[in-house]
């Protein structure tokens, strides 16, 4: 009787422990990017000449993280070339780096660079085409350039009168709306577009936007068909099955990120050159915190960080919540620290932020809310233009 009961008890766990997983593994089957959705593409493609803009993010998560290229040209679709932004097609160039024309060693097609000199298709680079395909894994702030990789190709195309198909993916980042909206005067490859820091869209919605809005040159509309996303909406968790940029290492840093991105514009470190960059700040001097890094060179990851080979002392965000908001504490606190005044900041935080009246409200001294507070009629306008464009509701 003894061992029955032991028996019994053995299965009601195995099966209570069964139950628990079924939510997991239920929730991740049943969101399903615009890749993993055939049915829905490729009669579009059939007997068309395709190019595709994409990289390491393009893959198919519930089958083995097949890259999108493959499966298409296992399929039978003509694909004539890819196009790779910043970090080129297989992930691993720095930021800022150049991205060289190449080709694909595993498939042999032409790989033509969206970084550095010709952030824009050229016409002879997309005559031989019928449709470019816009497939990039985005975490959902403007300042992360493949979305304006997404405008330049969405131009390029509505010039030349080719068709553009955006398979769409979850944004991390899109279960809010935060930041300064860009100030006119102030566009540039890290802002494109009147949208704030964190923009909540997916780059499908951000496509209808773009043509919604005429944003493209001369009022152009772009030819446009987005797969969507099946089984997500702007409040499910999403974790990226792949790291979409080098330094992004972790679904922590892509919650950090719109926020330590900001010391980019400025002297202090996040922490490029480490394992776990934009998940720490500091600088060479003890003032600035008790936690330490030393950057180093890192292959494929930050090859020239700064400060490199200098010890940084800082914080260390890494215990922070994946609930995590964009949030310029972190910003202000190693501003209030470094006593630079002027000197915190570098010649790119204007660009980056978008507007210069956050460094001027900082270099006054105003609190969060009061910087807060000087954004809302902004927000307030770009929320109501965003519900037009909603995909995911």
């Amino acid at each position: 009787m003894k061992q029955t009961k032991n028996s019994f008890l053995i299965y009601f766990l195995a099966f209570s422990l069964t139950l628990c997983n079924v939510p997991l593994a239920f929730s991740q089957q049943t969101i399903l990017t615009g890749a993993e959705q055939p049915e829905l593409y490729l009669s579009l493609l059939e007997g068309k000449k395709v190019g595709f803009v994409g990289n390491q993010t393009s893959i198919l998560p519930q089958s083995a993280n097949k890259h999108v290229v493959d499966f298409l040209l296992e399929k039978g679709i003509v694909v004539k070339k890819v196009f790779v932004p910043e970090h080129g097609f297989r992930g691993t160039a720095d930021a800022g780096e150049k991205v060289d024309n190449s080709v694909d060693q595993k498939t042999g097609l032409p790989i033509v660079s969206l970084y550095g000199n010709n952030k824009k298709p050229s016409a002879a680079q997309i005559a031989d085409l019928d449709v470019v395909i816009f497939d990039l894994q985005d975490v959902g702030t403007r300042f992360f350039t493949y979305i304006s990789t997404m405008h330049y190709v969405m131009e390029a195309c509505a010039e030349q009168g080719k068709k553009v198909i955006i398979f769409d993916r979850p944004n991390p980042n899109g279960g809010y709306i935060d930041g300064p909206m860009l100030k006119p005067g102030f566009e540039s490859f890290v802002g494109m577009h009147n949208i704030p820091i964190v923009h909540g869209l997916t780059v499908g919605e951000l496509a209808q936007m773009i043509n919604g809005e005429k944003w493209l040159k001369g009022g152009l509309v772009a030819d446009l068909t987005v797969i969507p996303v099946k089984g997500w909406t702007h409040t499910t968790a999403y974790n990226l099955p792949i790291k979409p940029s080098p330094n992004l290492p972790s679904d922590l840093a892509i919650k950090l990120y719109p926020s330590t991105c900001l010391f980019e514009g400025t002297v202090v470190s996040l922490g490029r050159g480490t394992y776990f960059p934009f998940q720490v700040y500091g600088y060479p001097d003890p003032k600035f915190g008790d936690f330490t890094f030393t950057p180093v060179s890192i292959d494929g990851m930050s090859k020239t960080p700064p400060h490199q080979d200098k010890l940084c002392y800082g914080v260390d965000l890494r215990g922070e919540s994946m609930d995590h908001h964009f949030t310029l504490r972190y910003l202000l606190d190693a501003y209030a620290k470094s006593g630079m005044k002027e000197k915190f900041f570098n010649n790119y935080f204007n660009t980056l932020v978008g507007t210069d009246e956050l460094k001027k409200q900082i270099l006054a001294g105003k609190t969060e809310s009061e910087i807060r507070e000087s954004w809302k009629a902004g927000l307030d306008a770009y929320k109501a233009k965003r519900e037009k464009y909603l995909i995911y509701r």
